[in-house]
């Protein structure tokens, strides 16, 4: 199916979201106004907000435009976050949510970043080297301990913003991906439509003016009753107007202005204000002292330049003009810049600039992002660039390379369908920022795209999203598969449910390319597609594990990754797949594989495996001789690892280990039975909770299927 499916098809951006917002507004900003301005903390119902508007606007319902990535760790609520996520819960919590306002009236706009700005790659680089650690703790926890560490260490799951969006689009929201920073589309998005309320949690959106800042953090979901930070407020107590908050906001020091330009300043108003207080702390005392020293500056240009000129701006002297204007939306002006000299911020990327120069095709990709539609290329068809976060993997674990490395040979096939080759068939190189052990992400790495093995070389672009015809979506298909080296598979997979054909394109996929995962991995993957089959999120929320194994949490967020990498190379094909069929809480459960994991390498039989329901035994055959099929093609064959109850702790997995080198006792090369089209899903997906609400039943065949309209 190609474009644009209906409400639930997909999402965009890159895995830049993966990280929460990366500066969450002005440091200290948001502490600083809950202990030192209580009166700008105001406690709001939010049914009476919208009822008020209801009466006043009647012609226009109530809207609150929601920060997403601000919001996605509140969100994820499940008691389990190391074993991969818990997506079926997580899809319902966010159903909940929903609901809620929806049951108030409100209607919500979802918006995600879209995009790393240059200005922030520093920043971004420094958090990810620090999540690094953070991580490396986690595994050393669950080493010593056998269990997830407690909420104190809480990481998001990986990919989970990512496949955030794509759950809210299919429960029917308004999910917007941005061209630029998330905090400037959502406070001009709130300002043009009128929205009763920004919902999120970045001190940035105290110093636009724009609606009314509401807190995640602080939200009653089930009285709808909140926080509203008051910038009216804000400024009384700080003896400020409105107009002085950006240039307030610049010397604190910001995305534009760093702090370390601003220490020489902050001295000099600690030593003239009137307000320190040896009982606040040190940050709290900035605060106050500087907007001391704004509230006596008159606000115009030539402030604003004396300013520029005192301040050890080094060579740049318009950090500030750039900074203040950063927080002018359009249509506004400032005291602190000329009408003339402000241009309002749009998105600085020109077609002529970008990569890709077909203007259809660079169109319909941006077109898609913004909709959430796509995901990741049109970063890669606009700047060459791509980016992903940390995942939930163990460094000392030298036998699973890092999923960035994993999955790279599928990514340079997608680039090639993706980019065209120049003279001499040479194709632009792709910068990748991907997090993995070993990579100091001081500069991005360089990667080649490589043609897919395909007879007859690989469709153009515009065949791939643009022509029409039985011809065509065979093309499609094929060059999907070819991205996993399984263009010879096509037939096999037509005959599953189409979940379960992505479920083994990626599954087959991961065993060819990682020698050390065992057959009893193999069993695991398998076994949790099929139990998943029907369970609920009450079900698998109320699923206990007597202890976590790293390898398995290091499989999980390897996997779930991988769904990403689908994700990429359906969007680039023409969308073979629906992506709803592509998501996680269609073919995963973190707790579940935990258990079918442990289960399989301690050697318990088929029958408790799959939790004794004897239907899924010819199942279980044929997908695990599927995939060993594929694999043997490739001169893989999947060996017995059983690794028992043997939990390895510390560092010991860094060193040379001949336990896992040896040739070992079996391997499992059964003999392919076409029966894979006994097994098609026939069965409707039971109504839980977590399909209500726009969810209609998706069970569908991996086939050709016909073309959606434009």
């Amino acid at each position: 199916m190609r474009g644009p499916a209906p409400a639930g098809s997909g999402s965009a951006g890159s895995d830049c979201c993966e990280v929460q917002r990366l500066a969450m507004g002005i440091k200290g900003l948001q502490g600083f106004v809950a202990r030192v301005c209580p009166d700008a903390c105001k406690t709001v119902d939010l049914r009476e907000v919208a009822e008020k508007h209801r009466i006043d606007h009647p012609d226009f319902p109530p809207v609150i435009v929601v920060d997403a990535m601000s919001c996605v760790r509140y969100w994820y609520t499940p008691e389990s976050w190391v074993c991969g996520g818990q997506w079926r819960e997580y899809l319902a919590i966010l159903e909940d949510f929903i609901k809620a306002f929806m049951a108030a009236g409100i209607k919500l706009v979802f918006y995600f970043d879209g995009v790393v700005e240059e200005k922030k790659r520093d920043e971004w680089i420094k958090r990810r080297l620090q999540n690094n650690k953070e991580i490396a703790r986690i595994f050393q926890f669950i080493k010593t301990h056998r269990k997830q560490p407690g909420r104190e260490m809480f990481i998001v799951p990986s990919a989970l913003p990512t496949f955030t969006r794509f759950a809210l689009k299919s429960l029917g929201q308004k999910t917007v991906c941005t061209l630029q920073e998330a905090d400037f589309e959502v406070a001009a998005y709130g300002l043009q439509h009128n929205c009763i309320g920004i919902l999120g949690q970045d001190s940035d959106y105290l110093i636009y003016n724009t609606c009314p800042y509401f807190s995640i953090e602080k939200l009653s979901l089930d009285r709808l009753v909140t926080v509203m930070y008051s910038r009216e407020d804000l400024c009384r107590a700080l003896g400020l107007s409105l107009t002085h908050l950006p240039l307030f906001a610049c010397l604190l020091g910001n995305d534009v202005v760093p702090e370390s330009l601003l220490e020489r300043f902050w001295r000099k108003c600690l030593v003239t204000s009137p307000h320190k207080n040896n009982s606040y702390n040190r940050r709290t005392n900035i605060l106050l002292a500087v907007a001391n020293y704004i509230s006596k500056v008159p606000c115009s240009y030539s402030s604003l330049k004396h300013l520029e000129e005192m301040l050890p701006l080094g060579s740049d002297k318009t950090l500030l003009h750039r900074g203040v204007e950063s927080y002018l939306l359009p249509g506004q002006q400032s005291p602190w810049i000329p009408p003339n000299l402000t241009s309002c911020q749009t998105f600085s990327l020109q077609q002529q600039t970008a990569v890709c120069q077909d203007k259809e095709i660079f169109q319909l990709a941006k077109e898609q992002h913004i909709q959430s539609e796509n995901y990741t290329i049109f970063n890669i068809l606009s700047k060459g660039e791509i980016e992903c976060s940390n995942s939930l993997e163990d460094e000392c674990d030298t036998e699973i390379p890092g999923q960035a490395l994993i999955y790279r040979p599928a990514r340079q096939h997608i680039y090639s369908v993706l980019l065209e080759s120049g003279k001499g068939g040479a194709y632009p190189l792709v910068k990748e920022w991907f997090v993995y052990f070993g990579n100091p992400l001081q500069q991005p790495e360089l990667i080649q795209p490589v043609q897919p093995s395909m007879p007859g070389g690989t469709p153009n672009l515009k065949t791939l999203w643009f022509a029409k015809g039985p011809d065509v979506e065979k093309q499609r298909c094929s060059t999907f598969l070819a991205c996993f080296h399984l263009q010879d598979r096509m037939e096999e997979l037509q005959a599953l449910e189409a979940p379960v054909a992505a479920f083994c394109c990626l599954l087959a996929y991961l065993m060819m390319q990682v020698s050390s995962l065992s057959l009893e991995d193999l069993n695991a993957f398998v076994a949790v597609i099929l139990c998943l089959k029907g369970k609920s999120a009450a079900q698998l929320a109320g699923l206990q594990l007597a202890q976590v194994d790293s390898r398995g949490v290091h499989l999980g967020a390897v996997f779930v990754r991988g769904l990403t990498t689908l994700l990429m190379a359906n969007s680039a094909c023409g969308f073979p797949f629906r992506m709803d069929d592509l998501m996680p809480w269609e073919v995963f459960d973190g707790k579940l594989f935990q258990e079918k994991y442990q289960q399989s390498h301690q050697g318990c039989s088929l029958e408790e495996l799959l939790e004794g329901n004897e239907s899924l035994y010819t199942p279980f055959q044929n997908l695990k001789s599927f995939i060993c099929k594929a694999c043997t093609a490739k001169k893989r064959t999947i060996q017995s690892r059983p690794r028992g109850n043997g939990f390895i702790t510390g560092t010991q997995q860094r060193e040379f280990n001949p336990r896992f080198q040896q040739t070992h006792r079996s391997s499992f090369v059964p003999p392919y039975h076409n029966q894979m089209r006994g097994f098609l899903w026939r069965n409707p997906q039971p109504q839980g909770r977590e399909y209500g609400l726009g969810h209609p039943d998706r069970r569908r065949r991996f086939q050709l299927p016909p073309r959606s309209p434009r």
